[in-house]
């Protein structure tokens, strides 16, 4: 039995947002931090919404593989359809651990490399970013309301570009590109939160020169694109998951505008 997109994602968003009770209920007590080997941190909340996640997904009417960053080992690949779901069960852990809110619970579909459908659920804020094809891009806000959401577009002729950045990945390369770009003003967010601030017209353009992987990505980039934005690698082509082993994304920059500057 196949779900449609429709059905896939308010079945995907009710896992999302079970998987942000698990990661609120440690955020609301004291926690410890581990380090991953890459040095990266790892709390009990990414490992709580992790099963959450992975236990949702797989009682689905169809089996598709799982890829999640906190047991990307046990990933096989692909299925014979070319899909598989792309999970962070817990993005902006630095954020978490910083008790600023902005960090979200990630799970894309992708199929033949690339997101179908994305579901991105801030738990401390109340909000969610849903996306699919076909289905467009909402906002879902802290009451329960849900409203489409689309790109701002090109700045005007003279206007300011809002730039969204990260607030603990600051780039070297970054401010050669501003230059580049012109004037602009800086909004600073953490987490997957910075491509759905593009997807909702909250900003303009989100360059990222720094590090990041496939499930940092996966899911904003479904809701960025069906609201009419792109992510681009620095040669202008839209970031690709059709390779899963390899984890790291290139460089790229999100554009909430159809039109290259």
């Amino acid at each position: 039995m196949s779900l449609t997109y429709a059905d896939l994602l308010s079945a995907v968003e009710a896992i999302a947002r079970d998987a942000g009770e698990a990661i609120m209920a440690v955020y609301a007590r004291d926690f410890t931090v581990e380090e991953k080997e890459d040095k990266s941190p790892l709390t009990e909340a990414d490992r709580a919404a992790h099963e959450v996640i992975v236990a949702g997904l797989e009682a689905l009417p169809e089996a598709i593989p799982v890829l999640s960053e906190e047991d990307a080992a046990a990933f096989e690949g692909a299925d014979a359809q070319g899909r598989y779901w792309l999970v962070d069960p817990l993005d902006g852990t630095k954020e978490f651990i910083k008790r600023n809110d902005e960090f979200t619970v990630n799970i894309a579909l992708i199929e033949d490399g690339k997101p179908v459908l994305g579901v991105v659920v801030a738990p401390a804020l109340g909000t969610a970013y849903l996306a699919a094809r076909g289905e467009g891009a909402f906002k879902v806000d802290a009451r329960g309301e849900r409203r489409s959401i689309r790109v701002a577009g090109k700045p005007a002729a003279g206007a300011k570009w809002r730039v969204v950045g990260s607030r603990s990945h600051p780039s070297p390369d970054l401010a050669a590109w501003l230059e580049n770009l012109g004037e602009h003003d800086m909004v600073p967010m953490g987490s997957s939160l910075k491509l759905c601030l593009v997807a909702e017209g909250q900003a303009d353009v989100y360059p990222r020169l720094g590090p990041t992987c496939l499930w940092d990505t996966g899911a904003a980039q479904a809701v960025v694109e069906q609201a009419g934005g792109r992510v681009e690698t620095l040669d202008g082509v839209p970031l690709d998951y059709g390779q899963p082993e390899q984890h790291l994304n290139p460089q790229f920059v999100v554009w909430g505008s159809v039109a290259t500057p």
